[in-house]
């Protein structure tokens, strides 16, 4: 059959993507991504270090984030991010400013961590009270909490699973009763944690029941990068990517058998 008639493929633009080596979930970043944007991720290299501060240090190191970047400058992204969010907190905010730094440097393209995208979509939102749920250690957590409040952010509540491995695995339900148990009367909006924490399905139900804005690590990364391509985030229901969402949110009909295993 002869295809020539069609022209070719549509232009692609291109979000290069860092993330952490155990990092599962890169079928939930492309549920975030329009159909004319691809993204392109690498690892950092593997080392045995479970989920810590040790191991947050471990993978945001400049030389790391440098060559990882430089893997992608073949395929010429228009933006990278660094999706891991305790990666970009650690080093609190003059840290995560520097990794941006060094990431631009290596490729040459504007760059956005986790952390700074969850500091933006909190300006976005106008949100000054946060509630926080996580799936880390206490000392992971705190350092979390310190971080939003480095940027004049007050943390009004906060779950943790203490986790150190296999986050990925978590269930929905399992997010979802955290989060009731973080918020607190008076809260602006609600953050979820961990790039490695699945809930792309999770927020729209949460911002129904809660009644607040929920941001995820995921959801602020791809939205953040996206934003630098001039173009939004799909993310129907939810109110960071969804302006309409901001006036309430609305819960959407989810058939039964598209619910994932563990979430009613």
């Amino acid at each position: 059959m002869n295809v020539s008639f069609l022209g070719g493929p549509s232009p692609q633009r291109g979000v290069g993507v860092v993330a952490p080596f155990d990092f599962a979930l890169d079928r939930e970043l492309w549920r975030w991504v329009p159909d004319e944007v691809s993204l392109h991720m690498t690892r950092t290299p593997y080392v045995p270090v479970e989920v810590s501060l040790d191991l947050a240090r471990l993978v945001s190191e400049h030389e790391t984030l440098s060559e990882a970047v430089r893997t992608l400058t073949a395929i010429a992204p228009e933006v990278v991010a660094y999706a891991c969010t305790s990666g970009s907190f650690v080093g609190g905010i003059a840290g995560e400013r520097a990794m941006c730094e060094a990431m631009t440097r290596a490729g040459a393209v504007p760059s956005v961590t986790t952390s700074g995208a969850l500091l933006e979509a909190l300006a976005e939102l106008g949100a000054r009270r946060v509630a926080l749920v996580t799936p880390y250690t206490v000392s992971v957590t705190r350092s979390l909490e310190e971080y939003v409040a480095e940027a004049g952010v007050l943390v009004t509540g906060c779950a943790f699973m203490g986790l150190t491995r296999h986050i990925w695995k978590v269930k929905y339900r399992e997010v979802a009763d955290m989060a009731r148990s973080a918020v607190r009367p008076g809260t602006d909006a609600l953050f979820i944690s961990c790039t490695n924490l699945p809930t792309y399905d999770v927020i729209p139900q949460l911002e129904a029941e809660l009644r607040i804005p929920v941001i995820s690590a995921n959801q602020v990364t791809m939205w953040a990068a996206l934003r630098r391509l001039g173009t939004r985030a799909v993310g129907p229901y939810q109110a960071l990517t969804d302006p309409a969402a901001r006036c309430g949110p609305v819960l959407p009909e989810v058939p039964d058998e598209e619910q994932q295993e563990g979430w009613t």
